[in-house]
């Protein structure tokens, strides 16, 4: 009989590899062109931001090979010890952490600074796969649904604690996954209704807020024909909006930092800061419209050239784009998330282990996450959180932390086969 080969490439899913391949280049080669300048040297050059990235690329490249050829039984059974492992790294920040930027969220390691909290999403991610993959766990049961919101709030509370505000809020979008696997369609409304209900207190305070909306719930209540049921749900959900509205001035003045106060307001338009918190939203803006349509090509960026937008290798990465490449270059590099995004959501639907399906989820809503807040901030549309778009931004930790979930998933859906032969034989 002739022998199985240790791995089999034709398993794999080449369309993800590609694209994944793609994007890791083409953010290489603009992580360049936001440092250059006449006198930048070689792309190689390991002394500089670019070369620096080349090697997090070479490593990451070595990673993924080597994720290939493990057991895929492994990242089932070793779930909860890598969560846990990374978790105790997340801790260790508190003890040997390196403060940048007044964030104390790294971990030095020679003249390269680790952040735990980018490999944290996947200790989450392979630990609620995990926990909800065994065939007793249902959402609609509240335990249940404690312990799985619990698996991801931990890490997230704890980088919370580290000031690190965009990498915690990440963690949110495990909340897709769950709406996924049965959770009540309401906690979606609700989260909807809060955020509608925070904007407009912001806008117009919140007596007029809670003024409104108990007029309206009255009005409701008035021309209703099943008042005996409505009373007390009405009466709880006005206490609730009004409790809520009443708080979000606290919230703002005592709870948030005052830049992260300012970069909510300045990206509602309630307040014009072109000089701090504004500033680099505003020349973010400038260089993605100045590229036009086609954009002013390869290394030709006048204000990327002139580093007008702080931070343009790393959460600004887009902005080196949409100036240079113009908008057919932002709508390629947008239709290649897109396309990646919907390439996992299918792989999620193939899955017949729930294991394998579950942490395709949870993969497709960080990606999401990411791609969407990401952009989002570099043209105004969400408060700057900083948080790097996956496979763009320049560092190790980024890229290889979005590598090891990209190609977990690829070697688990590579097994699909085996899995369903196996299936069939039992039955």
């Amino acid at each position: 009989m002739k022998e199985k080969n240790i791995i089999d490439t034709a398993s794999f899913d080449w369309t993800i590899i590609i694209i994944y391949i793609v994007m890791v280049l083409f953010g290489w080669f603009n992580i360049y062109s936001a440092s250059w300048n006449e006198s930048t040297g070689s792309i190689f050059d390991l002394s500089k931001n670019y070369g620096k990235q080349f090697l997090f690329i070479c490593i990451s490249a070595f990673i993924a090979i080597f994720w290939l050829f493990l057991d895929h039984k492994l990242f089932n059974i070793f779930s909860y010890v890598v969560y846990f492992l990374l978790i105790g790294l997340v801790i260790s920040v508190f003890v040997i952490g390196k403060e940048i930027a007044g964030n104390k969220n790294w971990i030095a390691i020679g003249s390269f600074n680790l952040q735990p909290a980018e490999f944290a999403k996947y200790g989450a991610s392979l630990a609620l796969a995990k926990f909800l993959g065994t065939p007793d766990a249902r959402l609609k049961d509240k335990m249940t649904f404690r312990i799985a919101t619990m698996i991801f709030l931990l890490p997230m509370i704890l980088i919370l604690l580290q000031k690190d505000t965009g990498s915690a809020l990440v963690f949110l979008s495990f909340f897709l996954v769950l709406y996924r696997e049965g959770l009540s369609g309401v906690w979606f409304v609700i989260a909807l209704c809060s955020i509608v209900v925070f904007i407009l207190t912001l806008y117009f305070g919140n007596i007029w807020v809670s003024g409104v909306f108990a007029a309206i719930a009255l009005l409701f209540y008035l021309f209703s024909s099943r008042k005996k049921y409505l009373t007390i749900p009405i009466i709880v959900i006005t206490l609730v909006v009004t409790a809520f509205s009443s708080s979000i001035n606290l919230i703002m003045d005592n709870v948030l930092k005052e830049h992260q106060k300012k970069r909510i307001l300045v990206t509602f338009g309630l307040l014009e800061d072109l000089k701090k918190e504004g500033y680099n939203v505003h020349q973010s803006k400038i260089a993605i419209g100045s590229g036009g349509l086609i954009g002013k090509g390869y290394l030709q960026g006048t204000q990327t050239k002139l580093r007008y937008v702080p931070e343009q290798h790393t959460d600004f990465i887009f902005c080196t784009i949409g100036e240079e490449w113009g908008w057919v270059g932002s709508m390629v590099i947008i239709i290649l998330f897109v396309t990646l995004i919907a390439r996992v959501y299918y792989l999620a639907e193939r899955q017949k282990n729930r294991f394998n399906r579950i942490f395709a989820y949870c993969v497709a809503s960080i990606l999401f996450f990411h791609f969407t807040i990401n952009i989002g901030m570099t043209i105004g549309l969400v408060p700057v959180i900083g948080i790097p778009l996956p496979f763009f931004s320049y560092g190790g930790s980024s890229l290889i932390g979005f590598t090891v979930l990209l190609f977990t998933l690829i070697k688990l859906d590579s097994t699909r086969s085996s899995e369903m032969s196996t299936l069939k034989d039992m039955y």
